[in-house]
């Protein structure tokens, strides 16, 4: 096997087996991301909670708008007055009673607004937006790990199906020498031992094949978990090394700017910022207008057929003194988040650093090993077939033929692993700086836009359906 690029897999009954590339049914590395990109459960809730998160802005903005509410009653009233009097004529109490059934009933329209609330709102707006910012950020990290998922759920496909091909043909090959070493042992040109030799090396090989068909369902079902449909037929995947930055500094400075990780501790620190001062608002004063409009009737002095309106209107000032210490408990907790917050994104950049390092390491070693194996593959024919002809004269035994046999297979198999090693770590160098994305890539799907739904409820006053999207 000369190429990697030159396998397709297709599936079969249980199994999955090589096809040509030229079936034009066939799926691609790109259809199968796409598939991923649109479709993924994990991937829609990372944008569900993004959608929730936006709501915090709407919510956040309330601070600042018009409360309003109606207050309303109605009731049943009996009452029995008796007023003793004494009359000095007679110097004699006499009651005075009076008896009358009422219903009181009324309604009250109460509405408030908040001028200046110690600059709360505005920051928890801005504390909102910030969390919003983040959780875009990680929804792009989840994207990122959904294709690089993808890729290499994709590659170990590829990957498996070769092996159990490379294991199906071993078979073939060591039945053939098995039929020829019966022969030669019945003509007296080998013993027992060659054929029990033989025997030995076909079972191995049908242990090997089942092992390899049972890693194939394995990443078969992978492979379904995370594009979404079962694995029929792929085509060959190449690198994407031409995406890649030309140097790791290169990659580095890239990825300390673009990584989705360090975008969210960065966002992450914001919100922690308007945290605080969002704590600090609670040692402001706040000032708020109420209003105030009621109608009742058969209330006053619980006398039936009474009625009563009034209106008023009212501004309220409040500056806290002390409240019992809790406020600055508050704000020096919201100081310590913050500071954890800034820790974190230097950590992230650390980690994002050492993983653009780790990647382009990987890639580096799939290279070379490459280079090695197919050398090692092209030495493994010419031995294998040096050690078949010798073994005609006599020159050698059936156990040097197949222990070349086993050579050559192993070679095969490592050079097929360094080959879907190299499309992955392709994948991973561009997941490492940030840059694994539909649009990179350019997949065929609807770009997933964030701004679409945040914009449709940012000032969103009233309502409970969520908008479409």
């Amino acid at each position: 096997m000369k190429s990697f690029g030159a396998l397709t897999v297709i599936a079969a009954g249980a199994g999955l087996t090589l096809a040509s590339a030229s079936d034009v049914s066939a799926e691609t590395i790109s259809s199968a991301l796409a598939r991923a990109y649109a479709g993924n459960p994990d991937l829609n809730e990372q944008r569900a909670d993004v959608r929730a998160r936006d709501e915090d802005v709407s919510s956040a903005w309330s601070g600042l708008r018009p409360n309003a509410n109606i207050q309303a009653s109605v009731g049943a009233q009996r009452s029995n007055l008796r007023i003793p009097v004494r009359l000095p004529v007679i110097n004699q109490r006499i009651p005075l009673a009076d008896e009358y059934t009422g219903y009181p009933r009324g309604a009250t329209l109460n509405v408030s607004q908040n001028v200046f609330d110690g600059g709360r709102t505005e920051n928890s707006v801005r504390r909102a937006e910030s969390s919003v910012f983040e959780s875009r950020a990680l929804m792009r990290l989840s994207e990122q790990e959904i294709l690089r998922s993808g890729a290499t759920a994709f590659m170990d496909v590829m990957r498996d199906a070769a092996i159990l091909s490379l294991r199906k043909s071993n078979i073939a090959v060591l039945d053939l020498q098995l039929h020829d070493t019966e022969k030669r042992y019945q003509s007296g040109d080998v013993t027992n031992t060659d054929v029990s030799q033989s025997e030995a090396s076909v079972s191995h090989a049908r242990s090997e094949y089942f092992a390899a068909e049972a890693q194939l369902k394995s990443s078969a079902a992978i492979y379904r978990q995370i594009i979404g449909v079962e694995p029929k037929r792929l085509e060959p995947a190449s690198s994407v090394e031409r995406m890649l930055p030309k140097s790791v500094k290169d990659a580095i400075d890239v990825a300390l700017v673009e990584h989705p990780a360090i975008v969210a501790a960065l966002h992450r620190v914001d919100t922690a910022e308007s945290a605080v001062k969002v704590a600090e608002g609670a040692l402001l004063p706040t000032l708020s207008v109420n209003a105030q409009v009621s109608q009742q009737y058969d209330s006053f002095l619980g006398l039936p057929g009474s009625r009563q309106f009034s209106a008023g209107v009212n501004g309220a000032l409040n500056v806290p003194l002390y409240q019992g210490g809790g406020e600055y408990s508050s704000i020096r907790k919201a100081k310590e988040v913050l500071g954890k917050a800034r820790l974190n994104a230097d950590a992230q950049r650390d980690r994002v650093r050492a993983n653009v390092v780790s990647s382009y390491g990987l890639l580096d070693t799939a290279r070379s090993q490459i280079r090695s194996d197919e050398a090692t593959v092209k030495a493994a024919e010419l031995a294998l077939k040096g050690v078949r002809d010798e073994a005609q004269v006599g020159q050698r035994t059936t156990l040097d033929v197949l222990n070349a046999q086993q050579t050559l297979l192993n070679a095969r198999a490592n050079l097929v692993i360094s080959q879907r090693d190299r499309v992955v770590a392709s994948y991973a160098i561009l997941a490492a700086i940030g840059r694994l994305t539909a649009e990179t890539l350019n997949l065929n799907v609807v770009r997933y836009d964030p701004v679409v739904h945040f914009e449709q409820v940012k000032y969103k006053w009233y309502g409970t359906d969520t908008p479409d999207r």
